[in-house]
């Protein structure tokens, strides 16, 4: 196809800055879990934008933060490596005159890095537009960026723009992938990821990041109207985060087990039985071999 365009994106910055809501808005539909605690995103997630200038693939990384256990440094790992896969890096920041640690950090490594950096400020809904300035005078003093954006993937202000630019910097090539293809990731694993969603909504912020989600079992009955029948197990570090997850005569698991089924539907298009349990596998974050068993290895690249 004459002057097809394509390419890698990177998808880079501290926890919590939107991410995952800014993949989810271009895409148009939801692929990455979000919420408002940090380090939501573990694994690099694929996705794909097509439109009639080309193709971009997004690649969503988790946050980059001083990593405290073996879980934290595969998911630091995952967003610096992904810093040489890429065609452009985009770092989203938040509004702010300041440049904290995380971010001097983020800053350093970009700079050593060829790769094009388009600094997108995010969340500029939340912020006059005079504080945009501040900010942009404090990140333009720790680094040369290839452009400055600022947005809203909350609101979907700015996105547009920043689609337009993406595509200057990318080069001609081929289709990477067919049309309808929106993500990269098993329905399996999107379905593990919905559940661990809800934990990190509904429970405290001392017991999410101790939580792991394995599919046991996802059988597809074609029947009357389809359905499929799903079982998963919650996997916490700590007996009193399990008493928690359950909940009082089991409340917390049926709330997490129903929000979680009804994203599923809408998902598969047809009706879910799910059934949760919970057990504790301590300090499985530091387990090497219980990382793998969750999916947590070097991952590779996916071109």
């Amino acid at each position: 196809m004459e002057h097809f365009k394509s390419g890698f994106v990177g998808l880079v910055g501290r926890p919590n800055v939107g991410k995952s809501t800014l993949m989810n808005r271009i895409i148009g539909q939801k692929i990455a879990i979000t919420s408002n605690k940090p380090q939501t995103t573990r694994n690099r997630i694929q996705t794909v934008y097509h439109d009639n200038r080309g193709q971009i693939i997004f690649q969503d990384t988790p946050g980059i933060h001083r990593a405290k256990n073996r879980l934290g440094e595969y998911m630091v790992g995952v967003a610096k490596r992904t810093f040489e896969d890429v065609d452009v890096i985009v770092w989203l920041i938040e509004p702010d005159e300041k440049v904290g640690s995380g971010d001097q950090r983020i800053a350093e490594a970009l700079s050593k890095n060829p790769t094009p950096v388009i600094l997108v400020i995010n969340k500029i809904d939340t912020k006059p537009k005079e504080e945009l300035l501040k900010t942009i005078d404090a990140y333009s003093k720790k680094m040369e960026f290839s452009e400055i954006l600022p947005l809203s993937a909350k609101t979907g202000e700015g996105v547009r723009e920043l689609i337009d630019v993406l595509y200057s910097y990318l080069p001609e090539g081929p289709k990477f992938y067919e049309e309808d293809t929106v993500t990269d990731q098993p329905v399996r694993q999107i379905v593990a990821e919905l559940i661990r969603e809800k934990t990190l909504r509904l429970l405290s912020e001392e017991v999410p990041h101790g939580i792991a989600v394995s599919v046991d079992q996802m059988k597809f009955n074609p029947g009357k109207k389809g359905l499929y029948q799903i079982d998963a197990t919650i996997v916490c570090e700590k007996d009193s985060h399990k008493g928690i997850i359950i909940g009082k005569q089991g409340h917390m698991l049926k709330r997490i087990g129903m929000e979680a089924r009804k994203e599923m539907e809408q998902m598969l298009e047809c009706k879910v039985n799910l059934n949760l349990w919970v057990k504790v596998k301590k300090d499985w974050r530091d387990s090497d071999f219980l990382l793998k068993n969750f999916g947590f290895h070097n991952d590779t690249d996916m071109r």
